[in-house]
Order: structure tokens, then C-alpha cells, then sequence
């Protein structure tokens, strides 16, 4: 599936724009025309321009998702239409672009529409996982269901992205805080103390005109260092942005001793959950592993999800890409080699999940545990060369006075 812009003129003669997810550009034109509109331009959006319509706050956070998908259960299950059930919850949800997101669904549906088709016609605030989950639901009659298992899975999805978020938030307050402090040392009080050390006379130690030649550089370009880091923020961002630079700097996130490890037990809990929750919904595996590769963070893992959804199409069986890559460990491939095997593989993708999920967390507090010390330590060493270079010039005043 991919993901479509379109500008129409609707049945009411209103020129109407917004994003779909289809199989390809046909089918898109397809669909809307089917709806009685008149397309007038349509263009498969990019990773580059996904990522611009999400800075406009388009995305809308998987707790905010799995609050919808509880609530739309717990609604229709005391017997109310899914009609009146999106009238309730449009009512109910605080984030206001799912709450239009939701009245706009809510509109459809009442003229008649599907609530997949109507769900992915809102500008791509519904993840595509969420339709095709849906469009099951609706085809097997089980869409309290299909809600159900997708509540879980944007439960979990919030689980794993809090417990790195959290992990990385000291360990980031650390960072800011001694940059900031050598930032206001070396431009406001190194400075301070340079008249005190022309006073002292005599020749001053090697550490302390070291740092006077920081604190100078620090006074008369400070402009340049902040352009400097902006700059070269910058460029990183432009450098990831491009294909060839997502692979670099995502192969070194998987080769960092401390961060691999969570990216790949991240990766292996990700598959896990996704594909056993669209492949009990009776999603078809080929659309299941196209879904589960666009979830992947990292480019590699995205990449041998994809050449694995080819290889499964061409009748290889799932576990033999998946040892093939390189990059999954080797209970992942033995669990799902033992479910094609038995023909069991949704148990055992959830066994999967379950595992590494749990996983994930252990790996995330090792890997504070090995930064905050590391941190620490670097604190110290910034901390006692100033205080060094300071006193320096004092200790040798002292032993000539004496």
C-alpha cells in the first residue's frame, strides 16, 4: 500500500484535497471516482513529504489511538451503532486532530460510506495498520474485534516509546546542563577572572593560558559557535533525510554497543506485534509483511522486511529472509520457523512480542546504566580543568610568596 495526494472536485462542485492509502495510482483514481468525484491531480507522497505533513501536527500519538480503539469497543459492545458510536467519541477525544479527523468519519458513514474507505480518506491521520485492520473487521464481521487487537497494539507501540523516550531524557538533561554551564563559564565567568590574572604577574601555568585562549575564542565568536551548531544540526537533519544517509547513520545506531541492542530488540518486538496482530485479523501475510516494513524506525530493518514480503510472494518461506538479512536474532527465526512449521506462526509472533517488548526495557536501563556513569565522568573532567586552570596561577603566587 502506499500513500496518495489528491485534489478533487467533489459531487458538490467543491474543489476538495487530501491523502489515501492505496495499492497503486489507479486504484486511487479508482476510488474516488467511484465516490462521483472528479479527480484533477493525484501524486504518491514521499518519505520527505510525509514527514512535512506530520510537522504540521497531522500525527496523532498512539495513546491518543488506543484510547480511541478501547472506547470505540467498550461503545459498540453495549449495543450502539458504529454511526452513533463516532458521534459519541467525536465528543469524547481531546486531540483535536483526531476529533476531526473522527467527525469527518462520522459524516461519511452516515451517507453511507465504509468505515475503512472513510477512514482513509482523512489526510492520513488513521495509520494505514489501523484501515487495513479495519477493512477485516468489516469483511469477517468482526470489527469489534479488529478494535480490539489494534487497542492492544497501539498500547504497546505507546509502551515501547515511553520506556526509550524515558530512558533517554536524563542522560539528554545532562548533556544541555554541561554544555550550558562551559557555554556561561567560558563567555561570562573566565573573563571575570582574567584581570585578576594580569594582576598576579609572572608567567602563567600552560592550562591557564589554555583556557584564557578558550575563553577569548568563546567571547569573540560565540555568534560563530552557535551558527556552527546549527549548522552542522542542520546538516545532519539534510544528510538523514537522504537515502544514502538514512542507511549510514542507521547502520550506526545498530553498531553502537549500548543503542544496537534496543534498536534491534525494538525491531524483533515491532514484528512481532504487527504482523500477529494483522495476521489474526485475516489480513493476507504479502499485505501483513508490506504494513510491517513501512512500521519499522530503521531503514535496514525496513529494507529486509520488504525483501522479505517479496520472498514470501515468490513462495519462500517467511523464516529464510529473515535468517537470510542478518539482522534478526536467532530465537526470532527459530520461533516463527516452529510456527509455518506447525501452523501456529500468530502464537508464535506473539511470543515473540511479548519477549522482546520486556526485553526492550531491560536493554533500555543498561544502556542508562552505561551512559549516566559515562557522562558523569566527562562532567568531572570538564569540571576539574577549569577549576585546575583557575587555581593554578593562585598555587604558584602562594609558593613564591613563601
Amino acid at each position: 500500500m502506499a500513500e496518495f495526494q489528491y485534489k478533487m472536485i467533489g459531487p458538490d462542485g467543491k474543489e476538495k484535497k487530501g491523502h489515501m492509502q492505496a495499492k497503486s495510482k489507479e486504484a486511487a483514481v479508482a476510488a474516488l471516482k467511484a465516490e462521483k468525484n472528479v479527480v484533477t491531480s493525484i501524486q504518491e507522497v514521499n518519505g520527505l513529504k510525509k514527514g512535512i505533513n506530520l510537522s504540521f501536527g497531522k500525527k496523532v500519538k498512539a495513546r491518543d489511538f488506543s484510547v480511541f480503539c478501547h472506547q470505540f469497543v467498550s461503545i459498540v459492545g453495549a449495543g450502539v451503532t458504529i454511526v452513533d458510536a463516532f458521534n459519541m467519541l467525536a465528543d469524547q477525544t481531546e486531540n483535536v486532530a483526531l476529533q476531526g479527523a473522527i467527525r469527518a468519519v462520522h459524516s461519511d458513514i452516515s451517507k453511507g460510506d465504509t468505515l475503512a474507505v472513510s477512514m482513509r480518506r482523512q489526510n492520513g491521520v488513521f495509520p494505514m495498520m489501523l484501515c487495513n485492520m479495519v477493512e477485516a473487521g468489516e469483511a469477517s464481521g468482526s470489527l469489534d474485534k479488529s478494535f480490539g487487537r489494534m487497542a492492544i497494539q497501539f498500547e504497546k507501540d505507546a509502551a515501547l516509546e515511553s520506556a526509550v523516550k524515558k530512558a533517554m531524557i536524563y542522560p539528554i538533561v545532562l548533556i544541555v546542563v554541561m554544555i550550558g554551564v562551559v557555554f556561561a563559564m567560558m563567555t561570562f565567568v573566565i573573563p571575570n577572572f582574567m584581570g585578576m590574572f594580569a594582576d598576579i604577574g609572572g608567567e602563567l601555568p600552560a592550562v591557564t593560558k589554555a583556557l584564557i585562549a578558550v575563553s577569548d575564542f568563546f567571547v569573540a565568536y560565540w555568534w560563530a559557535i552557535l551558527l556552527g551548531a546549527g549548522a552542522i544540526f542542520a546538516a545532519y537533519k539534510f544528510f538523514y533525510s537522504t537515502p544514502t544517509g538514512q542507511s549510514v547513520i542507521d547502520k550506526i545506531k545498530l553498531k553502537v554497543p549500548a543503542l544496537g541492542p534496543v534498536q534491534t530488540k525494538s525491531a524483533c518486538a515491532r514484528l512481532g506485534r504487527t504482523l500477529c496482530t494483522l495476521l489474526a485479523a485475516g489480513v493476507p501475510m504479502i499485505d501483513a509483511l508490506d504494513i510491517t516494513s513501512r512500521s519499522m524506525d530503521n531503514v535496514h530493518y525496513k529494507s529486509a522486511m520488504k525483501e522479505a514480503k517479496d520472498q514470501v510472494t515468490r513462495g519462500v518461506p517467511l523464516s529464510r529472509p529473515l535468517k537470510t538479512c542478518g539482522l534478526f536474532p536467532p530465537m526470532v527465526i527459530h520461533m516463527v520457523s516452529i510456527g509455518e512449521e506447525t501452523g501456529n506462526i500468530e502464537a508464535m509472533l506473539e511470543n515473540v512480542a511479548n519477549y522482546y517488548e520486556e526485553d526492550v526495557q531491560a536493554a533500555t536501563e543498561s544502556m542508562m546504566a552505561l551512559m549516566e556513569p559515562a557522562i558523569i565522568i566527562v562532567m568531572a573532567g570538564v569540571v576539574g580543568f577549569l577549576v585546575i586552570a583557575m587555581l593554578s596561577p593562585m598555587f604558584s603566587l602562594y609558593e613564591n610568596l613563601a
